[in-house]
């Protein structure tokens, strides 16, 4: 007879062993991607039908700003179309961009779905806050563009004071699809700029910038947010470029705080295994 070994159980091994990731061929997993990517599209469709219907209803809630700015300014509070499709093309690009909103939550699911067999359980867990900070960081950055970036840009845009002043001959009879490209980029480029904690996140968790990194570099931090808000902020007045630049400077701070316990988890984790030799 064989002698007969006891060992203890590993927790380890047998939280791995009930893990379903990486029991898929190849072609399942190009299957099931096909699959995710289908359902995606079918969500963004169906969005956009829907955003189409609703986008006469947020064009008001778009015009709003400039419609307040011209009326501050004692101009005419409206805005004007120069091409015979331009109405069409206005409702057609707000429902687009609607309809990948409100198709946001099933895309991610369907991303989640196909993520998840692949991930540990305290995997899963990081990547459902990830997605739940990254969605609401987006959305407080259009919030912030909408209701405090943009009327300080409107408001210098519509009445730029002497020295950019054309005259009083001259009246601005502003474009909506032109009004709408603008009011676009400051949203979209604020969201994309609130996601900063997010991109720390990822580079601490790879070990590429740490607290200390952060914090040495904090000047040269400074002088990028300085150039992109030159970038961003179509105005050349320093007030809008300050609006723009605190809160980034306070989620760069955020990003620091984010990176300080990313790093201290990663190192307790690759200390783990050495403490138990």
């Amino acid at each position: 007879m064989s002698p007969v070994t006891d060992s203890a159980p590993n927790p380890q091994d047998s939280a791995r062993s009930e893990e379903p990731g990486g029991t898929m061929t190849f072609f399942e997993h190009l299957s099931e991607l096909r699959k995710r990517i289908i359902y995606s599209l079918y969500a963004i469709g169906l969005g956009t039908l829907i955003g189409v219907y609703l986008s006469k209803y947020f064009v008001t809630w778009i015009n709003r700003p400039m419609l307040k700015a011209l009326a501050d300014a004692h101009l005419d509070p409206k805005l004007i179309y120069t091409h015979p499709a331009g109405a069409l093309n206005l409702v057609v690009t707000i429902g687009v961009y609607l309809g990948i909103v409100l198709a946001s939550p099933i895309v991610l699911y369907q991303i989640w779905l196909f993520v998840a067999p692949a991930l540990y359980r305290h995997e899963r867990g990081a990547i459902t806050g990830f997605m739940f900070s990254t969605v609401f960081l987006f959305l407080a950055g259009i919030a912030f563009g909408y209701f405090i970036m943009l009327p300080y840009i409107l408001r210098f845009l519509v009445n730029p004071g002497p020295m950019f002043s054309l005259g009083h001959d001259v009246i601005p009879m502003t474009s909506v699809n032109e009004y709408f490209d603008l009011i676009l980029l400051i949203l979209l480029g604020m969201g994309l700029m609130f996601e900063l904690p997010v991109l720390i996140f990822f580079l601490s968790l790879f070990g590429i910038v740490t607290p200390k990194f952060l914090w040495k570099n904090f000047r040269y931090a400074i002088l990028i947010i300085t150039v992109i808000a030159a970038i961003v902020t179509p105005t050349p007045d320093a007030t809008t470029m300050l609006v723009f630049m605190a809160p980034m400077i306070g989620l760069y701070f955020l990003g620091i705080a984010v990176s300080a316990i990313v790093t201290r988890r990663r190192e307790r984790r690759i200390a783990a295994p050495a403490e138990a030799r």
